[in-house]
């Protein structure tokens, strides 16, 4: 199981696709489940399913494809990229970083971030973050003419990270971009894999949704697609265990388990949907912490909208740098993830599903 999974996040996370353009995403997902007849929306968000003993309740899990990345916005004479975020960037974590632009006709040119360098600020300047306005990338052109005639870039073409999946000398530790959110979506593809021709008590709808990273976008058309009865949105939520922060406000440890999410500023969790979750983790001795956010937002925004209302809980594989160049998860907890997706799958029939919206029995 381990091997395949990181097999899977090795691929997805290398994988080039900024919001709006996950086409890489995409097509690994066709590969991979191709035996369950992947569909698609008119948004890009793509489908399958597998059903268990019943037709019903529908039961949705899914992650975003996109990751945080940028748009080519200007070519100077001289061959530099102006550029803007697509997705919440830091200043800060962007000086010097390598990236790849993805062209019109499929080729990556590989450049780097910069800005003036410091031996030609003022003093003063040194000592300040440039804001991305202020920063270009370099790609090696001596101008505008070969950037576009010779590397083919053109205005629009998206940027991402240009970083390699690394596998730490702690060998549960592995390093990359997009995490954030390429553990869903390989928690969605290998859960759905797992549980094709077992007795699930429902039908399992996958997703794979769009530009998250721009306000849940996708997930508001998705929810109309795919008609959940409940859904667990899979993630790879911001850990809170590096410097800087206290212990004791630890709520996504790497290590400690799969994170089920209760509140973020976004959405609040089906009360009765969360208690069941935690209950099914808890008699299964699958190790999890329980998360109230104070900031972000994730698609459970969008699918708690679908038909006449859904019940969503946020299940998250906790990561360190998310929106950076290189995140870090433990993969014990991306297994714990696996395994609680799957168990509750496993339990979610037509009474318990029921069960989360009845508020007039008590």
């Amino acid at each position: 199981m381990r091997d395949r999974a990181i097999e899977l996040l090795k691929e997805l996370s290398e994988a080039h696709g900024v919001p709006g353009h996950e086409d890489a995403i995409r097509r690994i997902w066709k590969r991979e489940l191709s035996e369950f007849s992947p569909g698609s929306d008119r948004f890009g968000n793509v489908f399958a399913e597998t059903r268990g003993k019943d037709d019903s309740p529908r039961v949705v899990v899914t992650g975003h494809m996109d990751e945080v990345g940028f748009i080519v916005q200007m070519i100077t004479p001289d061959g530099f990229l102006r550029f803007r975020p697509v997705g919440g960037w830091a200043p800060q974590t962007l000086p010097a970083q390598r990236v790849r632009v993805l062209t019109r006709g499929g080729g990556l040119v590989e450049g780097v971030i910069a800005s003036t360098p410091p031996h030609l600020m003022k003093k003063e300047a040194r000592v300040r973050v440039p804001e991305i306005d202020e920063m270009y990338i370099d790609i090696g052109a001596s101008s505008a003419q070969e950037a576009t005639g010779d590397f083919g870039i053109r205005l629009g073409d998206p940027i991402a990270p240009g970083t390699a999946f690394t596998r730490l000398s702690n060998e549960d530790r592995v390093l990359c971009k997009a995490f954030d959110n390429r553990v869903g979506m390989a928690l969605t593809i290998q859960s759905l894999r797992d549980l094709r021709g077992t007795d699930h008590p429902n039908l399992l709808v996958g997703v794979g949704t769009a530009q998250e990273e721009m306000g849940m976008r996708g997930a508001r058309v998705a929810g109309e697609t795919a008609r959940p009865d409940v859904a667990l949105i899979l993630e790879g939520p911001p850990a809170d265990d590096s410097p800087g922060g206290q212990p004791s406000d630890q709520q996504g440890r790497l290590g400690g388990g799969v994170q089920i999410r209760v509140f973020d500023p976004s959405a609040i969790m089906n009360k009765a949907l969360v208690e069941f979750v935690v209950g099914v983790a808890e008699s299964c001795s699958i190790p999890h912490q329980v998360a109230v956010r104070r900031s972000g937002g994730t698609d459970a925004a969008g699918f708690q909208y679908a038909g006449k209302g859904c019940p969503v809980v946020v299940l998250g594989v906790p990561a360190r740098y998310i929106h950076t160049h290189n995140a870090m998860i433990d993969m014990r907890d991306y297994v714990s993830a696996l395994h609680l997706v799957q168990a509750l799958v496993e339990r979610l029939d037509a009474s318990a599903v029921s069960g989360f919206t009845d508020f007039l029995s008590s």
